[in-house]
């Protein structure tokens, strides 16, 4: 059972959308754990500060060499190796030199010395970069406790860069199920450090468990990447024609990504110079707000992504797709949006709100939070929509894009930070992201044509009128329900909370049905097939199981 479900093909977008989604919000109620425990045990201050700025380097390099690779060139280029004569994706299992796996060894190989390299670059001159670049506003004390985090925790992109080449292979195998693990295994991983391993170490344990999760996100694919037929070998062939088209292709999405990093590293530089535990306010709320776009914006790129790659020769089937995908990432994200700006204040306190975290700190995280949920229509559908362009072998494009986006960020973010402090930060964030939104739809609009607008446009109508009613609805449960229960206590805040949400949703999803919304119809059904099958798989085993009609 286990082996089937580890091994199980995915074809339909939808299914895939929806398991991704599922691991998505463990992976996210993980974090959401992981950010309370943090909050908890060290408030929002410097320590914490100290943690977030560490990670900057680290990520910039993996984000650098592996995600450029892995987004725009690795995936695309492996699917179509896989594919017979039919187009059909073949078991490659038992043949060892073919040239689909030749590419995979020598990517991998190519991966792990040149971030073997950049690592230890990066242990060696940790202390500098802090103090120059990453951190210059903190005190000498914490810039050198940064500079320590950040050493032990360069060991995780060479982890994560195996990791992400084996969900690479996951994906065009459309293996998704243990693919959307470990993501799950890499947050049990810090996890683990915050509580087992900070009482022995103190902060550096939460280092050590970046590393564990890095090395879980790792173990829990390699299995099924080797049932696959998968063997490493030590190739590395910089001739290689495959390879050299990876290469080619991830250029500019490494120098979008840079452009990306190097935003970062500007607003960690500037939060450094505002009041204390402002890095730490900001990246919570952030974490917050990322909440609905990794479980919806993020799992539906990733499985609409083999299919665009497919159809990559076919701009009417791709259209279609596309259209499909992005209107159903909206259908959940305008509920999201809505729900996240009238329940924040409840959000922050029941998630954040326990220990060192004080009422001031999430004061100032859930106005933060508000700030970024202005966006978060575009930061959801900014995926797909650079997926497409990917899936055309087309990197160019979303790199400039994200060269003016970012620009515009770096200059908001001196300019709104000035007077409202790290909120304003997520507001330049937030606005850089509506830029890259709008021009990133008008050349693809250029590009394919008619992306189904009309159609598109007849949805959001619907979403809008049902978000409006969703958010009346929540925000009058909040009154009703305030007066019935202690709001100075945790459950109080959660009953309020969880009932004024919940009302908000039964609204949408009413008010969706009764506009008679496509893709609330195509989720209902998807649902029920997926039941079905369950079903049918598990039938009743007594005539007590059996429902009435």
């Amino acid at each position: 059972m286990i082996k089937r479900l580890f091994n199980k093909e995915i074809n339909s977008i939808t299914v895939a959308a929806i398991l991704v989604a599922l691991s998505s919000l463990v992976s996210r109620l993980l974090g959401v754990l992981r950010d309370r425990i943090l909050a908890g045990q060290f408030g929002a201050g410097a320590t914490l500060d100290a943690y977030y700025a560490a990670f900057r380097v680290p990520d910039l390099i993996f984000n650098l060499l592996v995600l450029g690779a892995l987004s725009a060139g690795l995936i695309p280029v492996f699917t179509y190796l896989i594919k017979d004569f039919k187009g059909t994706i073949t078991n490659l299992f038992g043949l060892e030199n073919t040239e689909a796996w030749r590419l995979i060894n020598n990517t991998l190989n190519l991966m792990l010395i040149s971030l073997g390299l950049l690592s230890l670059l990066g242990i060696i001159f940790a202390e500098p970069l802090i103090k120059t670049i990453i951190a210059p506003g903190f005190s000498p004390e914490l810039q050198a406790r940064t500079a320590a985090l950040s050493r032990i925790m360069f060991l995780s992109p060479i982890l994560l860069a195996v990791s992400s080449i084996f969900s690479g292979v996951l994906q065009s195998f459309k293996r998704f199920f243990v693919y959307s693990l470990a993501p799950i295994m890499y947050n049990i991983g810090i996890i683990i450090g915050a509580l087992f391993l900070v009482p022995l170490w103190g902060i550096y344990g939460l280092a050590w468990g970046v590393v564990a999760g890095a090395l879980l996100h790792m173990l829990i694919q390699m299995p099924t990447v080797f049932a696959l037929g998968y063997k490493y070998a030590p190739i590395l062939d910089l001739a290689d024609k495959n390879l050299r088209k990876i290469i080619t292709m991830m250029v500019p999405r490494t120098l979008s990504l840079a452009v990306s990093q190097l935003n970062l590293v500007v607003i960690t530089a500037i939060a450094s110079g505002l009041t204390v535990g402002s890095l730490t306010v900001f990246n919570l709320a952030n974490n917050l707000q990322y909440f609905p776009i990794g479980i919806f914006g993020i799992s539906f790129a990733i499985a609409a992504f083999p299919a665009l790659s497919a159809a990559a020769n076919d701009n009417k089937k791709m259209v279609r797709d596309f259209s499909w995908t992005f209107r159903q990432i909206l259908f959940f994200i305008v509920p999201s949006t809505i729900l996240l700006l009238v329940l924040r204040a409840q959000i922050v306190r029941v998630i954040l709100g326990s220990g060192q975290f004080s009422w001031d700190a999430t004061t100032l995280t859930f106005n933060t939070l508000g700030y970024f949920s202005i966006s978060l229509f575009a930061q959801a559908t900014i995926p797909l929509l650079i997926r497409v362009f990917y899936a055309r072998e087309d990197s160019k494009t979303p790199f400039i894009i994200g060269l003016i986006s970012v620009a515009a960020n770096v200059f908001l973010a001196f300019y709104f930070s000035a007077r409202l402090g790290v909120g304003g930060l997520a507001l330049s964030f937030s606005l850089a992201n509506i830029i890259n939104f709008v021009l990133l739809w008008l050349l693809l609009h250029f590009t394919l044509g008619d992306l189904n607008e009309g159609k598109i446009f007849i949805s959001v109508i619907k979403f809008s009128l049902a978000g409006l009613v969703c958010g009346f609805v929540a925000q009058e449960m909040k009154g009703i329900i305030w007066p019935l229960i202690d709001m100075t206590k945790f459950w109080g805040v959660l009953v309020q909370g969880a009932v004024a949400g919940f009302s908000g949703l039964i609204a949408y999803a009413i008010l969706c049905a009764l506009l008679r919304s496509e893709e609330m119809a195509s989720f209902i059904a998807s649902a029920k097939s997926r039941l079905l099958r369950i079903m049918a798989k598990n039938p009743p085993t007594s005539i007590e199981s059996i429902e009435e009609p």
